[in-house]
């Protein structure tokens, strides 16, 4: 499958069950949210601060409700205590595909 530019500079990886996508996590929000695009990058603000793994749980958390997925389908491969991250979504990675394409589109 071909993925539209935008979205082919955020996924890092994708194969038959899983797609890997890059994310840039602003700790400390006030309202946690994803969507958005910074450089290509998916947005995701989190109301935990960066104390303690808490603020990638909630990164965790958040992006497995914006695609739909089980909070365990999300897990973090890379930057676990970093702002940019790798996350692995398990799923259709088709579908993910679109909903991370939908989900960069939106205004900030």
């Amino acid at each position: 499958m071909r993925l539209p530019a935008a979205v082919r500079e955020s996924v890092v990886e994708q194969n038959a069950v899983v797609l890997h996508i890059a994310v840039h996590v602003q700790p400390g929000a006030k309202v946690a949210r994803v969507g958005g695009s910074s450089d290509g990058v998916l947005q995701v603000a989190v109301r935990a601060r960066a104390i303690e793994g808490a603020a990638t749980e909630e990164v965790e958390r958040v992006v497995a409700d914006a695609f739909g997925v089980r909070p365990r389908a999300v897990t973090c491969v890379r930057g676990q205590r970093a702002r940019h991250k790798v996350l692995a979504i398990d799923g259709d990675p088709v579908l993910l595909a679109a909903i991370h394409a939908d989900l960069l589109a939106q205004e900030r």
